[in-house]
């Protein structure tokens, strides 16, 4: 019998909550309606490619997180590991390695700290968040060893191009001979987004280790009854996490074109936040990419509007922590009908 229930549970993995997704979709909508009467120039298309480059980095993280938040899990590590992931990209590059395997490191880097938070939540039975905290101060810790504390400078042109090149730039030289931007284009990190966002969703909705990822989230017990290997399943999710928090550090360095080892404080906040707005359950089973991707540009769009009404970080912080805690009781609500 318990190996029929956990079949029935592989027959029905859900995406997230539909209903859940709208809500967030009408929000996300509402928000720019309310912003674009705050300031004229909210809805201009520059200020909308800058939201988009805004949110590629939050956006990044919250792929990952919504696949360990699907297993029932949590990874509070994800804003170290981007620093430390750009860490160890800058000082490959300092060594002499060219940027785009220096990057690759850097990412392998962050797959390696996920790596690690599967095997000793698995292995050691550690809950995750205890498991993912101490990754996190672990991951900063290395980090801040590793460069004193200081920014790795001086790492070439070609490693801003990343997070500051764009696609279809359009710019014309004026009588004067200076130039001028027409169309700033389409920024890398906002294709790259998008990229990762189809990967992420395809893997989910398509193969196999996306059916076992909500499986497991659903009834680990069923899951591993029905012969899903528990264990590499979260493994791989944390891992996954790891991976896209490095790509996120390589992102965020490259738009700075400097290594800073303190970069990434509190964005495994927005994060979760991200995931849970979009329709993600804390209780694992539920949870898209496509939800993630609506929260992640909810975040965005309330930083960008509120820094052009003139509010400080503070309150923004408070604000955001309002809308947080309200998905939560909605996510509540929703699992207690």
């Amino acid at each position: 019998m318990a190996a029929n229930d956990g079949k029935s549970k592989l027959s029905f993995l859900p995406t997230g909550s539909k209903l859940h997704k709208l809500s967030a979709l009408l929000t996300l909508i509402l928000l720019i309606l309310a912003f674009s009467f705050t300031s004229p120039a909210f809805l201009s298309v520059n200020n909308g490619l800058t939201v988009l480059l805004q949110t590629s980095v939050i956006g990044l993280l919250a792929i990952g997180m919504t696949m360990v938040i699907i297993t029932g899990g949590i990874d509070l590590s994800v804003g170290s590991v981007l620093a430390l992931a750009g860490v160890v990209a800058g000082l490959v590059i300092k060594a002499g390695v060219p940027v785009v395997p220096a990057m690759a490191l850097g990412i392998l880097a962050g797959a390696a700290c996920g790596f690690v938070n599967g095997i000793v939540i698995t292995k050691m039975r550690i809950t995750p968040f205890v498991a993912t905290l101490g990754m996190m101060m672990i991951a900063r810790g290395i980090a801040l060893q590793l460069t004193g504390a200081a920014p790795i400078s001086r790492l070439g042109e070609a490693f801003g191009t990343l997070g500051n090149g764009s696609f279809f730039r359009a710019v014309e030289m004026q009588s004067n001979g200076f130039p001028k931007v027409i169309f700033a284009g389409i920024p890398y990190p906002a294709v790259l987004l998008f990229i990762m966002a189809v990967l992420g969703a395809f893997l989910l909705q398509k193969r196999q280790i996306g059916r076992h990822i909500f499986s497991v989230g659903s009834n680990e017990e069923a899951a591993r009854l029905s012969g899903v290997n528990v264990d590499r399943t979260k493994i791989w999710a944390y891992s996954a996490s790891g991976a896209l928090a490095g790509l996120a550090g390589m992102v965020l360095m490259s738009r700075l074109v400097t290594v800073q080892p303190n970069e990434g404080v509190m964005y495994e906040l927005d994060a979760i936040a991200a995931s849970v707005i979009g329709g993600a359950s804390l209780m694992g089973g539920v949870g898209s990419i496509s939800g993630s991707m609506i929260g992640s540009f909810i975040i965005g769009v309330l930083r960008n509007g509120l820094n052009m009404a003139g509010t400080s970080a503070f309150i923004q912080q408070i604000i955001i922590g309002i809308v947080v805690i309200g998905a939560v009781y909605i996510d509540q609500f929703r699992n207690r009908k």
